[in-house]
């Protein structure tokens, strides 16, 4: 059987990957297995310069899902580049690096630092606040995900990923941006806009009001707009967003993506993303399927 697939130009042995932030970039996760197993890990939002995240508490749960708020806490690209890149080299899995900014300038020169590293992918996070627009989201529009993806495609030849916010009126609308500005594919989703209320204390349970909300309880929408951006672009789509098993992987697939990712799962189990490959080839096996490739976009509507 196999399971390699092509993502985006980026080559993978298998479908499925680390998504940004639960896995920090990758050494605590490593303990409990071999990284070279999996197809790609996606690391943590990285900016220009180190950033301390929001104010505890920034997790939560609830019912089906996870609510957070981290605020993209991270030790900015120098460290990243000195410290964890070397060490993820040596995983013998594709490294795609998840780019975050304030600004278009800032999106522009953090891909310029990593067009000159041995790294696999970039996965742009355009779901960052625009500080010079009153702090909208770049990517809920056409027009803003197109921009921003075509500043950064003219300094970067690395396989450019946009990640889509799923907080918008029509997702085809923003993965046919990030096409016209000249991505190699998209990833969606990230998490829903969400909250939770202590009712006895009347307050917010996270410090930031608000928060992303991710894990099963978005799945189906996760999985409708994955086929509907699949139906949209010709470019390819790394699917995310409740994934817990293989079964949900080939939904996934079905529905339209070359490729998926793994979140909030690997939280509560830290070995779900190896028994997720296992699942995708009992079910291979079950079903008489040669290549993984062939299920792709395969959904037959009603």
């Amino acid at each position: 059987m196999n399971t390699s697939v092509n993502f985006a130009g980026i080559k993978m042995k298998n479908p499925v990957t680390l998504s940004s932030g639960t896995c920090g970039y990758g050494r605590e996760i490593s303990q409990f297995f071999d990284l070279s197993k999996l197809g790609g890990i996606i690391t943590k939002g990285t900016f220009l310069k180190p950033r301390d995240g929001n104010p505890p508490s920034r997790i939560c749960e609830t019912p089906s899902g996870l609510l957070n708020s981290i605020g993209l806490q991270n030790p900015g690209i120098e460290y990243f580049l000195e410290h964890d890149l070397p060490w993820l080299k040596k995983q013998q899995t594709a490294i795609i690096v998840n780019a975050c900014g304030n600004t278009i300038e800032e999106y522009v020169e953090l891909c310029k630092v990593l067009n000159e590293t041995d790294i696999d992918g970039v996965e742009l996070n355009v779901s960052c606040p625009n500080v010079k627009v009153g702090c909208l989201a770049f990517g809920t529009t056409y027009e803003g995900v197109k921009e921003i993806t075509s500043a950064v495609r003219k300094v970067l030849d690395k396989p450019l990923i946009v990640k889509l916010t799923p907080n918008v009126t029509d997702i085809t609308q923003t993965a046919k941006g990030a096409e016209d500005g000249g991505a190699d594919g998209v990833s969606l989703i990230n998490t829903l806009l969400a909250m939770s209320i202590n009712i006895e204390t009347r307050k917010p349970n996270l410090a930031n009001n608000m928060g992303g909300l991710s894990g099963p309880a978005i799945r189906p929408v996760a999985v409708r707009m994955v086929y509907q951006a699949s139906s949209a672009v010709k470019i390819p789509i790394l699917g995310m967003g409740g994934i817990m098993d293989g079964k949900d992987v080939i939904e996934f697939m079905i529905a339209g993506a070359t490729a998926i990712s793994i979140g909030s799962a690997t939280l509560r189990n830290p070995y779900s993303a190896i028994e997720t490959i296992k699942g995708i080839e009992e079910y291979m096996h079950s079903h008489g399927i040669k290549d993984i490739n062939s299920i792709i976009g395969s959904v037959e509507l009603n």
